[in-house]
């Protein structure tokens, strides 16, 4: 399936793969993704639109068995705070809905904050812009292409320190 996000690559000249899964809409969890397309869940990427609470808006990109930490984004991102944008509010400022965001092809380009591990990879995925399809490429072309949106685009810390939890079991978003 052709997304805005694949035509927004394919523009570029970026290459990239189109995987199609199917989705649950009771679990759109990055987990979920990673398993249904085999690939480990730190290689597939999952988008966040965030806000400072003032009116600015933010991307920011974590690997999907990681969780945002909101002050490590807000100092990347120069800002006081940082939080999660409300879910009403995502598919009016990105076209794109829960579970199928991506910085490509979006109604406005954002700024781009990317964790840092997304270097560590031959191969990521990422949400092609709709639920049920994932891009995947290179690292280095993913970045070429954000930067191609002209937005400031940022590799940094974004994820919390994992935490020591004896006997618990995982957890999904």
């Amino acid at each position: 399936m052709k997304t805005n996000g694949a035509r927004f690559l394919e523009n570029l000249g970026i290459p990239f793969d189109l995987l199609e899964y199917e989705v649950d809409p009771e679990d759109l969890s990055a987990i979920a993704v990673a398993r249904k397309i085999g690939m480990p869940p730190e290689q597939v990427f999952k988008t966040l639109l965030t806000t400072d609470g003032r009116g600015d808006y933010a991307f920011a990109v974590i690997p999907g068995d990681a969780e945002l930490d909101f002050k490590k984004l807000a100092r990347a991102a120069g800002q006081r705070k940082a939080e999660m944008a409300p879910l009403k509010d995502v598919q009016p400022l990105t076209g794109y809905i829960r579970g199928g965001v991506t910085i490509f092809g979006a109604k406005k380009a954002y700024p781009v904050y990317v964790d840092e591990t997304l270097i560590l990879f031959d191969k990521i995925s990422v949400s092609a812009g709709t639920r049920g399809t994932q891009a995947i490429l290179t690292p280095d072309d993913y970045l070429r292409a954000a930067r191609a949106l002209g937005v400031p685009v940022e590799t940094a810390d974004l994820t919390k320190e994992a935490q020591p939890d004896a006997g618990a079991t995982e957890r999904h978003a």
